[in-house]
């Protein structure tokens, strides 16, 4: 198992881009695209981005509950800015976190974006985690 890079807080690498879709697949009604090709995977619920494993897949970027508490763990250097998307969205590296926070950062960005779909559609869904 190799270290995180020199710099991040030195957690085994674990956590992968194919951890990472096991666990957005395992989410009920979420599905993965690859919306501007070249190799992103974009999972959604309801049509609505949840995660994001960019091409360099370095690691997952991730809603967050609200401007504030993404300033906050980019603050406490658990995440950075994610690159394109709403300043309420943090970039996760791999690597950087245990893999239980990325685990739990993927389940809270898909109750998010779930609970902001209208009704119909989340009534649709199986039950959330």
């Amino acid at each position: 198992m190799r270290l995180a890079a020199a710099g991040a807080r030195a957690h085994p690498v674990a956590m992968t881009r194919d951890l990472v879709n096991a666990h957005c697949a395992g989410l009920p009604g979420a599905e993965v695209s690859d919306p501007w090709g070249g190799g992103h995977d974009a999972w959604k619920v309801g049509g609505k981005l949840f995660a994001l494993v960019g091409t360099v897949g370095d690691g997952v970027s991730v809603k967050c509950a609200d401007v504030e508490t993404a300033g906050l763990l980019i603050e406490m250097e658990r995440a950075v800015r994610a690159p394109y998307l709403h300043r309420s969205w943090v970039h996760v590296r791999f690597g950087a976190v245990p893999d239980d926070e990325i685990r739990e950062r993927l389940t809270t960005s898909y109750r998010i974006i779930r609970a902001g779909l209208p009704k119909r559609a989340q009534a649709a869904l199986a039950p959330a985690p």
